[in-house]
């Protein structure tokens, strides 16, 4: 099983180019990881930037996946508009959603997996009052100087699915906030391992955590299980994407070779496993 994270920007082009159609653009970089199971985040649903496109079903059809599910952080675009979900809202989107369900314009995370599904799973994580000014790297062609911006914080979660062939995978998107960050990871990997003890299965987390320098695995027994960094994609600097375990030992996976796509400011990272 091909396992891959990325933080996909929405499917934006790096550089930026105007490409009539970036669906097919997404599609085609998607196809080019040639992966079971990924997580993906910063994922648009039905908004007008990525051409008001379900950016997650696209892509699980696009590869010819049955099962797929968005977990929304926000309704409306963050950046621009937006606000929480509220409580009739689903906090689910899958391929077993109903059509007023699914038609919701939204931002957050998702699963696609080509390996059936048992059940799918969210954690809310909440999110920072206070946004914090952050550094954005330099254009793509390297000669940019860094700015900094204002960024409000969004609500943060994290979406687990069982598969079938026992595993569970944890894909989520952290709060950039020094500290709350650790806590919610910290949170994740308990509801990880709790999901695992109850459906027999073994747990992978991945995403963005917003957390440079293999923090995550700091006075932790869960492993890095993908080296190298991963922001900015034109000139990887720091590492903010994991796949991380706790019980996965190294002759049990190898790590993917992939290559840049030519889409968003993050390089997907991934792992195959042995068995």
């Amino acid at each position: 099983m091909r396992i891959t994270s990325w933080n996909i920007l929405h499917g934006i082009s790096i550089p930026p180019r105007n490409s009539p159609d970036s669906a097919a653009d997404l599609a085609a970089a998607v196809q080019s990881l040639n992966s079971d199971v990924m997580g993906f985040q910063e994922v648009d649903h039905f908004l007008p930037r990525s051409q008001s496109r379900p950016q997650i079903r696209d892509i699980a059809e696009s590869v010819g996946a049955r099962d797929w599910a968005m977990g929304p952080s926000v309704i409306g675009t963050p950046g621009e508009s937006w606000r929480k979900l509220h409580e009739h809202e689903p906090a689910l989107i899958t391929d077993k959603s109903s059509h007023s369900e699914i038609m919701h314009e939204c931002y957050g995370i998702g699963i696609v997996s080509k390996i059936a599904v048992k059940s799918w799973h969210r954690l809310d994580l909440g999110r920072s009052l206070l946004g914090l000014p952050l550094i954005v790297p330099g254009d793509e062609t390297g000669k940019g100087r860094p700015r900094f911006i204002y960024v409000k914080d969004e609500p943060r979660l994290a979406i687990a699915a069982v598969l079938e062939n026992g595993w569970t995978i944890v894909n989520t998107h952290l709060s950039f906030v020094p500290g709350l960050n650790l806590r919610q990871l910290r949170r994740i990997k308990k509801w990880a391992l709790q999901i695992a003890e109850e459906s027999g299965t073994r747990a992978i987390v991945m995403g963005d955590l917003n957390l440079p320098m293999n923090l995550p695995t700091v006075f932790s027994p869960w492993n890095s299980l993908a080296p190298g960094n991963t922001y900015p994609s034109w000139g990887a600097s720091i590492k903010f994407d994991y796949l991380l375990a706790k019980d996965l030992h190294p002759g049990e996976f190898s790590v993917m070779d992939i290559s840049r796509t030519g889409l968003s400011d993050h390089l997907p990272i991934g792992i195959q496993l042995s068995n």
